[in-house]
């Protein structure tokens, strides 16, 4: 119990997750005034999901998930997974973008939506924001940033400044997550740029990188990676023991979220197409397959126009 309840701590991440929700409290406020009914109890639906993820990214951050992190790899990966796959996928499942817009004044908000949609000056925002949104961006920034981290030196540089530790690392995951769940769930005014199919293969090959990490990590090396880990006061339990329960932790909890989300997309998929046979043509781009009525014979009229033709004129 003593792990659970000791080694909390006060980071200043608090402060920005309690003005974020207080933001979207003011702007559910505000479009509650001019909204159905309906649709705002839709808007808080998503609210509680949004406070769903900044609370696990508060969990990860401020836990003694955090402390113990320190200490143990295994931790360390527990963290990982949800800055990286939980947090980003409730808050884009949130929503909370258009509240958010609207905890600002209205003279604000149409200031800055004139300046960022209509201004020549802001091009370069305009530019930056469709290359940041492309899909192809999303996912290999999404794959780089749990490669690159867990590359020995940078790993050990993280837990040695906490700066870089914060606000690199968990920020790069965070961000790419959502910018990776932005092309698989809607997130209204938001919609994916690619369809179902591509959907399913960046989920695919998402999911066989972090396999890879973490086969890499456990089965295909016989030593610790991390020297942070080598002599901790206190700890048991071996380096190597250590980081192979942590990569087996990263291989089973992608499964965990790889296929429900792929699940998802299929099931978007056959919607779209009609039915599984459709969205397998498709994927192999082979014609669709020959419904019954084209072998059933057709009839064909005996008759010539010129037939009907005297017929008419003889009557």
């Amino acid at each position: 119990m003593n792990y659970l309840v000791q080694h909390w701590s006060f980071d200043p991440f608090v402060v920005i997750v309690a003005l974020t929700a207080t933001a979207n409290e003011l702007g559910l406020s505000r479009l509650r005034q001019h909204s159905v009914l309906a649709r705002s109890r839709r808007r808080r639906r998503n609210s509680l999901i949004f406070y769903a993820g900044l609370a696990s990214l508060l969990v990860a951050i401020c836990s003694p998930i955090d402390y113990w992190s320190s200490n143990y790899f295994f931790v360390h990966m527990i963290e990982h997974v949800i800055i990286v796959f939980l947090a980003p996928v409730l808050v884009v499942a949130g929503a909370p973008w258009i509240p958010l817009m609207f905890a600002l004044p209205v003279k604000t908000r149409r200031k800055v939506g004139r300046f960022f949609y209509l201004n020549k000056k802001a091009r370069v925002f305009r530019v930056v924001g469709r290359f940041i949104r492309s899909p192809w961006v999303a996912i290999i920034s999404f794959n780089a940033a749990m490669l690159v981290w867990h590359v020995p030196a940078l790993f050990d540089l993280s837990e040695r400044n906490q700066l870089a530790h914060v606000w690199a690392m968990h920020t790069s995951f965070f961000i790419t997550g959502v910018l990776f769940w932005l092309q698989i769930v809607e997130s209204y005014p938001m919609k994916p740029l690619r369809g179902p199919l591509w959907q399913a293969g960046s989920i695919l090959v998402t999911n066989v990188i972090m396999t890879l990490l973490a086969m890499s990590m456990s089965m295909l090396t016989t030593t610790s990676w991390y020297s942070v880990y080598a002599h901790v006061p206190g700890v048991s339990l071996s380096p190597f023991a250590d980081q192979q329960i942590g990569s087996a932790i990263l291989w089973v909890c992608g499964d965990f979220w790889a296929f429900p989300a792929l699940i998802f997309v299929i099931r978007r998929a056959i919607a779209q197409e009609g039915s599984f046979s459709s969205v397998i043509d498709r994927l192999t781009h082979r014609a669709a397959a020959p419904t019954l009525e084209s072998f059933r014979p057709q009839r064909v009229s005996t008759s010539t126009p010129t037939d009907l033709g005297k017929g008419t004129s003889e009557t």
